[in-house]
C-alpha cells in the first residue's frame, strides 16, 4: 500500500471519530499556546508600565511607600498614601529648576477615580478633548473616553462624586459636577478617570463650601447670630451641592491653601542637573516629603514580575510536555483497543510496515491539528491580548 493510501485511511478514521479527535487537538493546542500567551501578556504589561513611567521624570509625595506613591500618581490607584502640603509644590516651582503638576487622587465618581490637577497635566500627557473643552472654573470636570463611553456621559451633562462612606454623607461633599468635555482615547489610565481642578477636589473633601449670602435681609431666618462683622448661620442654612454661574460667588475656602493636601505631584526638571539637585534635596530622611523616580521604582516591580513570569512559563512548558505525553498514551491505548481492526487489515495482506505508517499518519494528523489550534490561539492573543491587558491596567 502506498503512503498516500495509508494517509487516506488515517484521515478517514480521524473524520469518523471527529469529536474525540477535535477534543484531543484542542487540548494539545491549548497546552502549546499557553506559554506564548503568558509571555505576550507579560511583555504588554511591561511595555505599558515602562512607557508611562519613562515620560514621568519625578514624583513628589509624602514619605512612605514609594510604590504606593507611584501607583497613585501614575495609575490613579486610591492607595493609602499620606498627603503632602500643596506649598511643597509651590516651593519646587520657586526654585526655578522644575515645573510641578499637583495631583489629588482620593475620591471616586461612579467608581472612576477623580483626579484633582491643573490644566498643565493635559499638556504634559498630550491629552486632547474629543468633544467640548477643558474645565475652566470650580465644579467643572472632564471625563476620560472610557468613562464617557461606559456610562453614557456627554458634554453638558453632570456626574456626582461618591461619598467615602455610604451612610456618612458628612465625611465628603457629594458634588454635582458639570461635564465640560470628553477626552480623546489615549489607551492609558487617563481614559478611566474624571479630571477636575484641585480646588474642586478640595471642595469635594469639604474644605470649601457654598451657601446663601447670610448678609442679605432675605437670609435673616438662617442667621444664628451676628457679632463684630461676622455672621454665624444656623442648621437651616442651605448648602450648595452644585456650582453654577449664579452661586459661584457663594463658595469660599477656609484657611491657608498652602496647608491643603495633595497625594502627589509630577515634577518635571528643566535639565539633568536640576533633576540631580532636586533629588539630593529630598534625600534627607527628616524631610516630610520624598522625590522618587518612577522608572527606578518600576524596576523593582518588573523584576518580581519577571521572576513570576519565568516560573509560570516553566510550569506551563511542563504542562505542555505532560499534554503531549498523555496524548501519546491515549494513542497507545487506542491502538491496543483497535487490535482486531489492525489484525483484519493484516489478514487481507497489508504488511506491518504499512500498518505502522497508518498509525503514524493518525498521530501526525492530530498533532498537526493541535499545532494549527495553537497557532490560531497565539495569533488571537497577539492581536487582541494587548488590548485586553491595557483595559485591565486602566
Amino acid at each position: 500500500m502506498s503512503p498516500s493510501a495509508a494517509l487516506q485511511l488515517a484521515a478517514r478514521y480521524v473524520m469518523r471519530h471527529r469529536v474525540q479527535s477535535m477534543l484531543l487537538s484542542l487540548a494539545l493546542g491549548a497546552a502549546l499556546a499557553l506559554p506564548v500567551a503568558v509571555r505576550v501578556f507579560a511583555r504588554t504589561v511591561e511595555h505599558e508600565m515602562r512607557s508611562r513611567a519613562a515620560v514621568t521624570p519625578q514624583v513628589l509625595g509624602a514619605r512612605g511607600s514609594a510604590l504606593d506613591l507611584m501607583l497613585n500618581a501614575l495609575y490613579f490607584r486610591i492607595q493609602p498614601v499620606e498627603p503632602v502640603q500643596s506649598r511643597q509644590v509651590d516651593e519646587i516651582r520657586r526654585t526655578g529648576m522644575a515645573d510641578a503638576i499637583p495631583l489629588y487622587v482620593r475620591f471616586h465618581a461612579q467608581e472612576a477615580p477623580i483626579v484633582g490637577t491643573e490644566i498643565e497635566y493635559f499638556t504634559f500627557r498630550r491629552l486632547k478633548t474629543a468633544e467640548g473643552r477643558l474645565f475652566t472654573r470650580l465644579g467643572d470636570c472632564v471625563v476620560g473616553a472610557h468613562v464617557a463611553q461606559s456610562r453614557g456621559l456627554k458634554t453638558g451633562g453632570h456626574i456626582f462624586s461618591s461619598p467615602e462612606q455610604v451612610f456618612d454623607l458628612a465625611g465628603t461633599y457629594p458634588l454635582k459636577m458639570r461635564i465640560t468635555g470628553v477626552l480623546a482615547e489615549s489607551f492609558s489610565p487617563d481614559d478611566d478617570a474624571v479630571f477636575v481642578d484641585t480646588k474642586t477636589a478640595w471642595l469635594i473633601e469639604g474644605r470649601a463650601h457654598g451657601h446663601d449670602d447670610l448678609s442679605k435681609p432675605a437670609a435673616s431666618a438662617e442667621v444664628l447670630k451676628r457679632e463684630e462683622g461676622n455672621v454665624v448661620g444656623n442648621a437651616a442654612v442651605r448648602m450648595f451641592n452644585e456650582v453654577t454661574e449664579a452661586n459661584i460667588g457663594g463658595f469660599h475656602f477656609h484657611g491657608d491653601l498652602g496647608d491643603y493636601p495633595l497625594t502627589a505631584a509630577i515634577v518635571i526638571p528643566h535639565d539633568a542637573k536640576a533633576e540631580a539637585i532636586l533629588a539630593g534635596r529630598f534625600r534627607d530622611p527628616k524631610s516630610p516629603a520624598q522625590l522618587i523616580r518612577p522608572t527606578d521604582e518600576l524596576e523593582t516591580v518588573l523584576s518580581t514580575l519577571f521572576r513570576i513570569e519565568g516560573a509560570v512559563v516553566a510550569g506551563l512548558a511542563l504542562l505542555a510536555f505532560a499534554a503531549v505525553a498523555i496524548s501519546l498514551i491515549v494513542f497507545t491505548l487506542s491502538f491496543k483497543m483497535r487490535a482486531r481492526e489492525f489484525a483484519t487489515l493484516a489478514d487481507i495482506g497489508i504488511p506491518p510496515r504499512t500498518l505502522a505508517m497508518i498509525k503514524a499518519c493518525e498521530v501526525a494528523l492530530i498533532g498537526l491539528a493541535g499545532v494549527a489550534v495553537a497557532a490560531i490561539a497565539v495569533l488571537l492573543v497577539i492581536r487582541f491580548g494587548p488590548d485586553v491587558v491595557l483595559r485591565a491596567l486602566r
